[in-house]
């Protein structure tokens, strides 16, 4: 399996701190919010990885990461020259996946996982992306503010049945975090995705096809999960890394 950092963007959320650098390269307590991602990858055995930046920040990300030999892994750059939706890094990354699986995270996602170790002293997290062989796979997350992001509804089974991205009526309260699992079909998926009414490349539409082929596995996160792109997640996450550190 190969592994995908996206970690383009201008990050308007949080000006005017990322008026002068990327909002992944912020510190979250004691380290740069990248490298949490990083090593949710790692951790789950995932070294062939791949770093999509902006163009004005990306010297930046060389500089920080190298070759990624510092981590034990290999790293490749790509630009991402306009950020035209997260579907779109399947598309900039088409010739690093090759055959391969992916698995992409984005680079403000922070993932604290708990729950009981599975077998092998891994937490559930970890072990899911280790296990994933074909098909799709995504991570819901309950949350107070669910109209952010792309939401799931599930039927009475806990069963995923409609996936529908910053919903304007109520569909539930489980938002899909940003780390995504699939088999190398989504590829070809991600070319035949059309713009949306936002004009961007919609992961969901990736989702949704997964879905319509009875072939799309959501699992809940247990844990906490911080998409670090507003002020105050920002402050939870350097909260919560200083938790866990002291």
């Amino acid at each position: 399996m190969k592994g995908i950092i996206l970690s383009g963007g201008s990050g308007t959320r949080l000006y005017p701190l990322t008026k002068v650098t990327s909002k992944q390269l912020l510190p979250v307590y004691n380290k740069p919010m990248i490298f949490y991602p990083l090593e949710t990858l790692l951790k789950a055995g995932i070294k062939d990885i791949l770093i999509i930046v902006s163009p004005e920040h990306s010297d930046d990300y060389i500089k920080l990461l190298g070759s990624g030999s510092e981590f034990g892994a290999r790293f490749t750059y790509e630009i991402q020259d306009k950020p035209e939706g997260l579907a779109q890094a399947f598309i900039i990354g088409e010739n690093f996946i090759g055959r391969d699986c992916v698995c992409m995270i984005l680079g403000d996602n922070i993932f604290f996982a708990e729950g009981e170790p599975a077998s092998g002293g891994e937490d559930p997290l970890t072990k899911a992306i280790k296990d994933f062989k074909t098909g799709g796979q995504v991570f819901a997350k309950e949350v107070p503010d669910p109209e952010r992001f792309g939401v799931v509804k599930f039927d009475v089974n806990m069963k995923a049945v409609q996936i529908e991205e910053k919903p304007k009526q109520f569909l539930s309260n489980f938002a899909i975090t940003g780390l995504y699992l699939y088999d190398n079909r989504v590829i070809s998926v991600a070319k035949k995705v059309k713009p949306s009414a936002r004009g961007e490349l919609e992961i969901t539409d990736l989702h949704n096809w997964y879905l319509k082929q009875g072939e799309l596995k959501v699992d809940i996160v247990k844990g906490e999960w911080i998409d670090a792109g507003t002020f105050e997640s920002l402050f939870k996450a350097g909260e919560l890394a200083r938790k866990k550190i002291t």
